[in-house]
């Protein structure tokens, strides 16, 4: 009887999929509740529908593909995506935009590749920037903080979200960087464009943007939660975070009316949301600690650069995809040294060991 192993052996796992789904899913609650009390019923029902179009069309890809739809279902990855998606939306914005995005970033950003783990881009960023070049005025109509209980009720706020009912000019307006942008395109410093900008309410998330993505605070401590779990490595957020903050000290001191200070790009569109929840994709990141450290700096090196030169006044989603792409050239140069070999390849010499 031969005793040969039937196959490799292999470091086994220490969480399933579903495991890590579901602390992911515990870290954004917090940020995705806030976004829900501060805009009120139509993020509600937005985030509802993107949640749910992403879980349909999770099962009609698998039922295309001949496979169980339930046990893949069941691993809440669909959820994670449809969630992300959601709070990268205007929270006002209309029902199919949330079906649109899920149905980019299920079908054409992941089982176009083959389903879960072999996507080359991450999903909800893939479905970000293809709606922001798709459908500019949806994708940047932002809705004024209108409390759950105080703003739109909740048949009011089903006409917002699914009649088509056109946002009043009186509770819209822009986001703090899409304002700054427009001022300087009107020849006006930061001096004056910066005047009713509040720091402190910019980090607990009371200020217009994205569904999920206003509160810094809330997503940067279920970031750190996610850290100490061992879900996430302090690699890519703590470089992402830090070279945006260290080009934006160094460019705010050379010149403060036209650079924006580091508190206000770390506080402002989707930065915390990026670098805890998107940036660290297991599947679109690099795989060494080292390769980690520079795909965090070139995401932060690109936010930084498109706002500050770029048309868009956020760069987030086009920075992680074009990091993406990157991924595999970082993987091939910065590779983990194989036991028993030098970093080259080549056996280690151990004739005078």
């Amino acid at each position: 009887m031969s005793n040969k192993p039937i196959s490799g052996p292999h470091v086994a796992a220490t969480r399933r999929v579903d495991q890590i789904m579901r602390l992911v899913i515990i870290a954004l609650a917090p940020a995705t509740a806030c976004g829900v009390l501060l805009f009120g019923w139509p993020a509600l029902y937005l985030l509802a529908v993107t949640v749910l179009s992403a879980m349909a069309f999770e099962g009609l890809c698998l039922k295309m593909k001949g496979v169980a739809a339930m046990p893949y279902l069941r691993d809440g990855s669909a959820i994670v995506t449809g969630l992300l998606v959601a709070m990268t939306l205007p929270p006002w914005a209309p029902w199919w935009i949330g079906v649109v995005g899920s149905a980019l970033a299920i079908v054409l950003g992941k089982h176009v590749y083959g389903g879960l783990g072999q996507n080359l881009f991450n999903p909800a960023m893939l479905a970000r920037v293809a709606l922001l070049i798709s459908f500019p005025i949806e994708m940047t109509t932002w809705a004024n903080v209108s409390p759950l209980f105080t703003g739109p009720g909740i048949i009011d706020s089903l006409a917002i979200t699914f009649g088509g009912l056109e946002n009043p000019d009186a509770v819209t307006g822009a986001t703090t960087l899409g304002w700054v942008k427009t001022e300087f395109s009107q020849n006006r410093l930061l001096s004056g464009s910066l005047i009713e900008y509040s720091g402190f309410l910019a980090f607990l998330g009371w200020e217009r943007g994205s569904l999920g993505e206003t509160s810094s605070l809330l997503l940067l401590a279920g970031g750190i939660w996610l850290m100490r779990q061992g879900v996430i490595k302090w690699h890519i957020p703590v470089s992402l975070l830090f070279s945006i903050f260290l080009l934006s000290t160094i460019f705010h001191a050379w010149d403060s009316q036209h650079y924006l200070g580091p508190w206000v790009h770390l506080n402002s569109g989707a930065v915390m949301l990026v670098a805890f929840f998107i940036a660290t994709d297991y599947v679109t990141s690099p795989n060494t600690p080292l390769g980690q450290v520079i795909f965090g700096a070139g995401c932060g090196l690109l936010i930084f650069v498109i706002r500050s030169w770029g048309g868009y006044p956020e760069g987030t989603g086009f920075a992680i995809l074009l990091m993406n792409a990157v991924t595999p050239l970082i993987d091939h140069y910065i590779r983990p040294r194989i036991y028993g070999r030098y970093r080259n390849g080549k056996p280690l010499d151990i004739s005078n060991s």
